[in-house]
């Protein structure tokens, strides 16, 4: 019985390996028949387009009010020409003073009793801007030199003792105790003048401190002080000097490969249309932690319209080609094989048709793009018109 079983298992194993092999067999000439007929087709269609490519020469040279079975379309061309070619980074920054002194006092500043300078007055290094109020100081200058001249007159007192007794000594008359208390007396008082000399300088330099003086020359930006206020310096009076002029400008880290200390830069300022050649200045060696950037400044000339804080391009040069082909970028299209240009191609006969060309391509600036393969010098590029064109597309300069 159990050898039975095994006969009809082993039966029906060799049925269904039998059918598995005929529908295997049967798929494989399927697939080979629908690649044969795919390839007639392609053969067939190659023919007939042969045939119509053909067709449509030998109407050209026939028909000229037959082109294509399509209209002509009219475009725009411009030769490619090779240029320098530079790419900037773009950044907007401010002009800023290397010289803007904030005006405070040497003391503790005090009540304003005087102003001499105005907003907009130019003034000069070491010019009175303010008296303060100096009625303490004046009387500790009185009493110092009042004090001064009393300790003159009693060293030339002591001094004419000190002579008399000297004198009388050499004569035999009186003490060597009374001449020496004479002569110490007398130095005494002279080491007091010098000290009140001192007391004298002290109290005139106080004096002195309520005399607030510009420590640069330029021009008052700000005074923002009224006789009778108290000046403390804290933004009061803002002097500025536009001698020396710089522009900043906060530079996104992603570029801290490409700017460096004397990088070639322009800098616009549109409100004045005025441009400035110059270099990087300073790159800051820290990255600042809430803009992601770093400070970038260089210097720039000084001119009568340019104000501190007013708003400038910085454009930053980081790429640079000679003797590269530049295209517009307008003309630059795109498809799943990459970017692409139509040009012009001369057929002959006075036609001339649109070509594909494939091409690559290096850095973008503004309107411009910088072709590395694909174009050359002398390429009729088509300009306008080159929407909607496809490869071999008729077209014409004029209008007809």
């Amino acid at each position: 019985m159990q050898s039975f079983k095994t006969i009809i298992s082993i039966a029906i194993i060799s049925v269904i390996l039998t059918n598995c092999g005929s529908q295997k067999k049967e798929g494989d000439a399927a697939i080979n028949d629908k690649k044969a007929a795919l390839e007639k087709l392609k053969a067939e269609r190659n023919k007939t387009d042969e045939e119509i490519r053909k067709l449509q020469d030998e109407l050209e040279k026939i028909d000229t009010n037959s082109v294509n079975d399509a209209k002509i379309k009219l475009v725009a061309v411009a030769p490619v020409a090779v240029q320098d070619f530079k790419h900037y980074i773009d950044l907007r920054g401010k002009i800023d003073a290397e010289q803007i002194s904030y005006i405070t006092p040497r003391g503790m500043g005090g009540q304003v009793k005087a102003i001499y300078v105005k907003e907009g007055q130019p003034v000069k290094k070491g010019q009175l801007l303010l008296k303060l109020d100096d009625a303490i100081q004046a009387q500790a200058v009185v009493a110092a030199r009042q004090q001064l001249e009393g300790l003159k007159t009693q060293l030339g007192y002591a001094k004419n003792i000190y002579e008399r007794q000297q004198n009388l000594w050499e004569k035999g008359i009186g003490t060597e105790v009374q001449l020496l208390s004479a002569q110490t007396n007398a130095k005494a008082l002279e080491d007091q003048l010098k000290a009140a000399s001192e007391q004298v300088k002290i109290a005139v330099e106080q004096q002195n401190l309520t005399n607030i003086y510009s420590d640069v020359s330029g021009v008052a930006d700000m005074v923002n002080v009224k006789v009778g206020e108290i000046f403390t310096g804290m933004g009061q009076i803002k002097i500025v000097n536009t001698s020396s002029l710089k522009v900043i400008a906060n530079v996104p880290e992603n570029y801290i490969g490409r700017v460096r200390k004397g990088s070639s830069l322009v800098v616009n300022v549109t409100d004045i249309n005025k441009s400035f050649n110059s270099t990087v200045s300073l790159v800051s060696q820290s990255i600042d932690p809430v803009s992601r950037g770093f400070i970038a400044e260089a210097k720039i000339p000084s001119d009568p319209l340019l104000k501190p804080n007013q708003t400038a391009v910085m454009k930053l040069l980081d790429y640079q080609s000679v003797n590269a082909v530049v295209i517009p970028v307008n003309t630059l299209q795109t498809d799943e094989k990459g970017k692409y240009v139509y040009v012009m191609e001369n057929r002959g006969n006075g036609k001339f048709a649109a070509k594909k060309r494939n091409i690559s391509i290096g850095e973008i600036y503004g309107e411009n793009v910088e072709v590395k393969s694909g174009l050359a010098a002398g390429d009729q590029l088509i300009t306008e018109g080159y929407q909607n064109l496809y490869d071999g597309q008729l077209i014409s300069t004029e209008l007809k």
